[in-house]
């Protein structure tokens, strides 16, 4: 886990810790797991969904311009659960 970067007078420009990314790729432009440090939020970079999955998950709701389905690898799981785990301790304490 890796806290956000700081700029050069050493103050933090970037409130996410990062928990990894995909393992079974090369480490560029794959799926990746965060937490804010601020607001405990899980933040998650994924593969875009098709569109027979996103018409899949319409059938449940809306989905907004602002938001949209991605896909993250069951492989993942591991990450995202230790992701999730320090996002409910850092909730709790606030």
């Amino acid at each position: 886990m890796h806290q956000g970067a700081t700029n050069q007078a050493g103050v933090k420009v970037m409130a996410l810790l990062f928990f990894g990314k995909d393992p079974n790729t090369n480490g560029d432009d794959c799926p990746t797991v965060w937490v804010d440090d601020t607001s405990a939020d899980l933040l998650l970079q994924g593969w875009k969904a098709d569109e027979a999955t996103e018409a899949e998950c319409r059938t449940v709701g809306h989905i907004p311009d602002t938001e949209t389905v991605i896909r993250i690898p069951a492989r993942m799981v591991p990450l995202i659960r230790k992701a999730c785990d320090e996002a409910e301790q850092r909730a709790a304490v606030r």
